[in-house]
């Protein structure tokens, strides 16, 4: 049947109206969820060990929020941001295998990233029982923690169902509120602000947009402790302010936060709820500047990569230093006997950790690093000089929440962030001076492959 020339020029102009209608529709598919995880009952609170009682009402409700970002091949990556003081491994793992399950995002491209907020609830059972809390509190954090593992899952799952074609743009302010907190004296190294101290003080944000323009999410982030307060009611310190006050200005879009590499920052001023209320202001007012400036548009493919490197623990005490440190009181006592317990159950103490690296690539204009642990802020100022691009993007407190990472720099000053605090942990003590060189090597050679190579990873990626 031949086609009339009238009939031709129709379709032909429908064809292109078609194609030009495809070449307006942004690349990318979004989708974003909320839910709220605020325990309904009193629980432990998460964050300083001075803290021994329960938790005492709500001066903010606590959030888990999920955006899954899909490019125009149907590669996906999702983030999860937590309203949390940590993610604990095993959880991490637990909700990557669900997530793969039920909305088909692979495990090693499932970002998880906790705020670190110290007005939260305790999400480690093992913490809570060396403790030694009662029966009832302990059952009350394992139910607790079991609707977190259901809300977890939910939350992902309704992203995943929402994707919509979106526009990504990368823009970056500065917030400086956040300080050193490493002040050296005669002493040793105090925990005060330290003006000379290395900071951090860039906010990157993400912005989409729907198709029409309209903003649906900004995900953003900052390298500081949220640590302004430290009292027994839940919230999210200055990030939840900040999140908050965001979703104030912009109805109908969702603020998300991701930590950075602040294990060693703290802002200042501290202790008062007008100042937890003026740095959530002021880290919304960055990212309110980061947004008139000039954006960067992210371009595909989508790359993810999550895979492990192996860190080394300095050597351990004997097992004579250890049983005379046993035989004393406080955490250090504690601590000791923990690693006498496994001593004795292994025949060793454990030398190396599995440390997992996550590496998230839109094409060749944005690289975003996780890093597991409490990365101190020289990793994010190394890593910004050293990977390749302009825009680099590195957060912390990722996929493993278990203790301090420090630098080279900080291991050789000593101090809290340097081992001190792993006495509040089952870990054996201070990292090896390789710590640094492992981690930076293991994130240069997984950025620095070819844009793509890194969507086969399937996280099972290992460095012996």
């Amino acid at each position: 049947m031949r086609m009339s020339s009238g009939c031709a020029a129709v379709l032909l102009a429908l064809g292109l109206a078609c194609s030009s209608h495809a070449a307006d529709m942004p690349p990318w598919k979004v989708g974003v969820a909320t839910v709220k995880i605020t325990p309904q009952s009193p629980l432990p609170m998460a964050g300083y060990a001075s803290r021994k009682g329960l938790s005492e009402g709500v001066a903010q409700d606590l959030f888990a929020k999920a955006m899954v970002i899909e490019d125009s091949g149907g590669a996906r990556a999702a983030f999860l941001t937590l309203d949390l003081i940590g993610i604990p491994r095993e959880l991490r793992d637990w909700l990557g295998s669900q997530v793969h399950e039920k909305a088909g995002i692979d495990s090693a491209s499932l970002v998880v990233n906790a705020s670190h907020t110290h007005c939260g609830p305790a999400v480690r059972i093992a913490s809570v029982v060396a403790d030694e809390r009662p029966a009832e509190v302990v059952q009350a954090v394992e139910q607790y923690a079991d609707q977190l593992r259901a809300n977890l899952v939910t939350v992902v799952t309704q992203a995943a169902e929402r994707l919509a074609p979106a526009k990504l743009e990368f823009v970056r302010g500065r917030a400086g509120f956040a300080m050193n907190r490493r002040r050296p004296t005669d002493k040793g190294y105090a925990n005060a602000p330290h003006y000379d101290g290395p900071v951090d003080h860039e906010v990157p944000v993400l912005r989409v947009s729907d198709a029409e323009g309209k903003l649906v999410a900004l995900l953003f982030g900052y390298a500081c402790h949220n640590t302004t307060l430290g009292d027994y009611l839940y919230r999210g310190d200055y990030a939840g302010y900040a999140q908050q006050c965001l979703e104030e200005l912009h109805p109908g879009a969702t603020a998300m936060f991701m930590a950075g590499c602040g294990a060693d920052q703290n802002p200042y001023p501290r202790h008062q709820l007008q100042h937890v209320e003026w740095h959530g202001r002021a880290l919304a007012s960055a990212v309110e500047a980061a947004l008139e400036t000039v954006p960067r548009p992210l371009e595909g493919p989508l790359s993810v990569a999550m895979e492990e490197v192996a860190i080394d623990f300095a050597p351990p005490p004997s097992r004579q230093e250890l049983e005379k440190t046993a035989s004393g009181k406080g955490v250090e006592a504690t601590h000791a006997k923990r690693l006498l317990k496994e001593l004795d159950e292994k025949g060793a103490i454990r030398s190396t950790y599995a440390y997992p690296i996550q590496v998230v690539r839109f094409g060749n204009s944005l690289t975003l690093v996780a890093l597991a642990g409490e990365a101190v802020v020289d990793y994010s100022l190394r890593l910004k000089r050293e990977l390749p691009g302009e825009a680099v993007w590195v957060a912390a407190y990722s996929n493993d929440v278990f203790g301090y990472i420090p630098s080279l720099r900080v291991l050789n000053e000593g101090g809290y962030e340097a081992g001190g605090a792993m006495v509040y942990g089952s870990l054996p003590g201070a990292f090896a001076p390789s710590v640094e060189e492992r981690i930076v090597g293991k994130v240069l050679e997984m950025a620095r492959r070819p844009v793509g190579a890194a969507a086969d990873a399937t996280g099972s990626g290992k460095d012996e």
